[in-house]
């Protein structure tokens, strides 16, 4: 098998091979713009390896080594850095860096989920940015009312509310921003909408979202998100394991038997942590365990630090969900406190 490690950059990469005649490793620079880096991987024997670092998306490369019969490996890109020694960095010496990894089976070959689940999670990141712009217009919105002695929080989207903002008496520039706002605000609620559905209908087809939204608080673009970022569930063998996986553990700089905890780590997947956060908030006001845990919390700490933790325990149930083959009603019996035996009977809305 012809085993290749390549440093992929958005405009070239650079291969580095062994050469059967000679057995001398072998470095080539690759242009993509010019068909260089097709016609190389071409002219290989089908069935050849390849590695790279966890990068940008690079579709495109994925497509062309699965046309030429090659196979791609990804690697934790943190873990290839921390295990060259070397403090000389260049292009050739990372990929003959992956290359000495791959042919010495140290590679730290992470899973990909398919082209499909990824173009789903375009949905969920495409709504979360729409999402994000809409608060923002919302907040700036607000700002011009309170400029204006009118505070009405929530109550200011709705219809009664709108009248009041549209009614106030603003100077020409302000009213010009007001009503460009609106006009921006009504524009991204109906680009939002019809992302709404979609995301429904996808976590409708999937039992795994369908068994999480039993949680309260938990809707499908929690549930989506979760079953998409984490893929198969058997891959974190504790619950330890997922929440590093997603950033939620605090960083720690222990030594000499003294401890240290800091903030969490946010190595993981930013949208999911987002969503999480969200979710949980919910969650603490419909789940009686949640709700206790949030309050002592919040008395002891902070409603930040309380929120982050509740997304940890919240994050930590899901994952139990989905290893048990459980849903909500299940996973509080099997749980085993008389104070959280009966589930409410009224949930709140969802994310």
């Amino acid at each position: 098998m012809t085993i290749i490690g390549c440093d992929l950059h958005t405009r070239y990469q650079v291969v580095a091979w062994i050469d059967e005649e000679t057995g001398e490793i072998r470095s080539r620079r690759l242009e993509h713009e010019n068909g260089e880096a097709r016609a190389f991987y071409a002219s290989l024997p089908r069935g050849a390896r390849v590695g790279i670092e966890a990068t940008f998306p690079a579709l495109w490369f994925e497509r062309l080594l699965a046309e030429c019969g090659h196979e791609l490996w990804v690697g934790d890109a943190a873990r290839i850095r921390a295990s060259e020694v070397r403090q000389q960095k260049t292009d050739a010496r990372d990929a003959e860096h992956i290359l000495d990894l791959l042919r010495t089976d140290r590679f730290p070959r992470i899973w990909v989920p398919s082209v499909a689940e990824r173009d789903v999670r375009q949905l969920l990141v495409h709504r979360m940015k729409l999402v994000r712009a809409r608060t923002t217009v919302k907040n700036q919105l607000h700002a011009q009312a309170m400029s204006q002695g009118v505070c009405r929080k929530h109550k200011l989207w709705t219809v009664k509310g709108r009248a009041e903002l549209e009614g106030l008496a603003l100077l020409p520039w302000a009213s010009r921003r007001r009503k460009e706002l609106l006009e921006m605000l009504d524009q991204l609620d109906a680009a939002i909408e019809p992302l709404d559905q979609a995301v429904k209908q996808e976590a409708q087809a999937r039992p795994e979202a369908v068994r999480l939204m039993t949680h309260p608080g938990v809707g499908p673009v929690t549930a989506l998100g979760f079953v998409l970022t984490l893929g198969p569930v058997e891959r974190f063998r504790n619950r330890r394991k997922l929440v590093s996986y997603l950033g939620l553990n605090p960083r720690e700089h222990s030594s000499g038997g003294r401890q240290r905890l800091g903030a969490i780590s946010k190595q993981g997947n930013s949208m999911m942590r987002w969503l999480l956060v969200e979710a949980a908030q919910t969650a603490a006001r419909y789940d009686p365990e949640l709700r206790r845990a949030y309050q002592r919390l919040k008395f002891r700490r902070v409603s930040g630090v309380a929120k982050v933790a509740i997304a940890r325990r919240l994050a930590v149930r899901l994952y139990w969900m989905l290893r048990a083959r459980v849903d909500y009603a299940q996973l509080v019996r099997m749980s085993g406190s008389p104070s959280s035996a009966v589930v409410p009977q009224e949930k709140g809305s969802k994310v």
